[in-house]
């Protein structure tokens, strides 16, 4: 498959975004500093593969060095996200000025160095209280909780924050991992329970973009799912099926809920037919037909594939692939066997801004690796360059030959974190931080070879790739 000649010709966009995405957990630590409360993270211990989350990477108090070293990479955007039991320390109670004197701090110290913030709401970290109490967001006590914290914090922020989300990959919600990121604390993880505690992040989601569009005139907000991008295992009718039902339920019914069209028709049939209970009022039905998106953001790592023929009966469509998952022999995987298939990330791009006509932004994109360092030596990570280049390739082929908005392209933790399953040796970054699992060591920052690289495109603004 060729790129053509009419790539040479194509310049990037001057305002395009570059940048890092982290979330709160897996970079500031502090975890009991100036008035937090404890998450549901603070809580979870380290095992003999894991850490636990007190520390991370410092990034409480070493934020001006990340900083730097994202300035030194010619980065122009820094995602982050606010910790809510930080700033509301049971979360439906008194809000912590100290907390959000931090992200005063961190955001002022970002716009200082040329670098735009983006702000998600929620990346999986329930305050403790709310999930003891409430069992997390099974309850609308949660919901109006949630509200008044993202209301406080867009009013707080948005003088200088422009680019917000709510939910951090909202599709894993409809999936069986809503279970572990939601607050859910007992219960039978029921199919109405999946199905309730999506729709009530859902509206959750929607009233604050609504609150967005009804208040702030220069303030964007999109819709953010990890994209599913997922083949059939061969060109068997079932196959086909299975997989496009499958991206029905996990990509496009978000998207169409953010975008105020309202659930898709085959997801509320499935629900009607099945007997769900997922507590849609009218209300929240009226609120969902004002919903806008200004952009549809999302995370790409891999593609997945499906087999038909390994679903049993009666299985719910987005639970397709806790069963139907198959290896592809077309596509090299990483050490955890996750694929690598940029054009997969082309297709998810392409078939975004084709569907909704709205700016897409991918910002999620990176490459888990095991790496040591010797205390000496740069770490050669060519594995990484190789994986970020192809995937700029593939964004830019797009952009240029498939007509697609992109507002920019953010790397996931490409200053090393802790991975969502606290696993610090499964890195991302271009930038090691120097801790294991289970030694702290002194969290020195190492720019690895992928460091130098970026600097050198981001200079460019992309155009040289």
């Amino acid at each position: 498959m060729q790129r053509g000649n009419i790539m040479n010709k194509q310049k990037m966009p001057k305002d395009f975004f570059w940048g890092n995405s982290v979330s709160s957990m897996q970079t500031e630590g502090a975890w009991n500093e100036d008035g937090k409360g404890l998450s549901v993270y603070d809580v979870r211990p380290a095992t003999e593969n894991t850490t636990d989350w007190h520390t991370a990477i410092d990034e409480y108090h070493r934020y001006d060095e990340d900083l730097d070293l994202m300035k030194e990479m010619n980065m122009n955007m820094y995602r982050i996200q606010i910790s809510w039991s930080r700033v509301c320390p049971e979360g439906d109670g008194k809000f912590n000025l100290k907390g959000i004197d931090f992200y005063d701090k961190l955001i002022n110290a970002m716009l200082k160095r040329g670098i735009e913030p983006m702000i998600c709401l929620y990346h999986f970290d329930m305050p403790l209280h709310l999930a003891k109490e409430y069992n997390g967001f099974m309850s609308r006590h949660v919901v109006d909780a949630f509200v008044r914290f993202g209301k406080k914090m867009i009013d707080h922020f948005s003088d200088r924050v422009k680019y917000w989300i709510v939910f951090n990959e909202h599709n894993l919600y409809f999936q069986d991992e809503v279970f572990n990121i939601s607050g859910y604390e007992k219960g039978d993880k029921t199919l109405d329970d999946m199905y309730t505690i999506f729709h009530h992040t859902m509206i959750s989601h929607i009233r604050l973009a609504n609150y967005i569009h009804e208040k702030y005139d220069d303030v964007k907000i999109g819709g953010m799912l990890a994209y599913q991008q997922i083949y059939p295992e061969t060109s068997k009718a079932t196959d086909v099926w299975a997989a496009k039902q499958a991206q029905e339920f996990l990509n496009f019914n978000i998207y169409d809920a953010d975008t105020g069209r309202g659930y898709s028709p085959e997801v509320m049939q499935y629900a009607k037919d099945h007997h769900i209970n997922w507590d849609i009022t009218d209300e929240d039905q009226e609120e969902m037909k004002k919903a806008q998106a200004d952009f549809l953001a999302f995370s790409y790592y891999s593609s997945w594939t499906l087999s038909a023929d390994k679903i049993p009966e009666d299985i719910a469509p987005n639970r397709y692939m806790n069963y139907g998952g198959v290896k592809n022999k077309y596509l090299k995987t990483n050490a955890w066997g996750w694929t690598i298939d940029p054009l997969g990330f082309r297709n998810a791009i392409t078939t975004m801004y084709n569907h909704y006509k709205i700016p897409v932004f991918p910002i999620e994109n990176g490459i888990g690796l095991k790496e040591t360092w010797d205390g000496e030596h740069m770490i050669e990570d060519d594995e990484r360059i190789a994986y970020h280049e192809e995937h700029i390739k593939a964004m830019k082929d797009a952009m240029f030959l498939d007509g697609a908005k992109v507002l920019g392209y953010l790397g996931w933790g490409l200053i090393d974190i802790p991975s969502s399953h606290a696993d610090v040796e499964k890195r991302y970054g271009a930038v090691y931080v120097n801790r294991s699992n289970h030694d702290l060591k002194d969290l020195k920052r190492v720019p690895k070879k992928s460091f130098y690289w970026s600097q050198k495109v981001l200079k460019n603004n992309g155009d040289e790739i």
